[in-house]
């Protein structure tokens, strides 16, 4: 007894159909047509799709469908992955995953706005803080006193340089 792919190639040659007529026929991807051919059903993620397609694909070559999915049920059965129903539950999610199901639950309208107030608002305040910083900032208080000793070499005419040392003479 000739498997389902096999079924499905015989039909499709006996009909002088091409992969991508019959692709163009069922709208059915040709990938997913030669993966039927070669009986590769680890392809597809769910047993439902392979039934469809291979309902689709047996009705577009003439086939019965009824047989055909009688015979494609047997062939699954024999597969580990393929036998039983999907899991309804999926695979474990992570923090990624938790993360972008609450980023996706927002709302943007309302958020994006909110957003860039906030952030507006909090540009001024750091260049309001900053203002009053330089303000508050004076470069001559980190200096002592100082003191202008006259240099016995000048005439004068040129104030002297200041130093911060009290003069030992006075």
């Amino acid at each position: 007894m000739p498997t389902v792919s096999e079924q499905l190639r015989q039909g499709r040659e006996a009909k002088n159909f091409t992969i991508h007529q019959i692709a163009e026929i069922t709208k059915i991807k040709t990938e997913h047509v030669r993966a039927l051919e070669s009986g590769n059903f680890e392809v597809f993620t769910a047993p439902i799709y392979i039934r469809g397609f291979v309902r689709s694909y047996g009705n577009a070559v003439g086939l019965d469908s009824q047989t055909l999915i009688k015979d494609l049920e047997a062939e699954l059965a024999l597969t580990e992955n393929l036998s039983g129903p999907p899991s309804l539950s999926g695979p474990r999610r992570g923090l990624v995953d938790k993360l972008m199901y609450l980023l996706s639950q927002l709302n943007w309208r309302i958020v994006l706005p909110l957003g860039v107030i906030a952030i507006i608002t909090l540009l001024a305040v750091w260049g309001y803080r900053a203002a009053e910083r330089r303000k508050a900032y004076d470069p001559a208080a980190e200096l002592g006193p100082g003191l202008y000793q006259p240099d016995p070499d000048t005439t004068g005419e040129v104030l002297p340089f200041p130093t911060n040392t009290i003069p030992s003479g006075n």
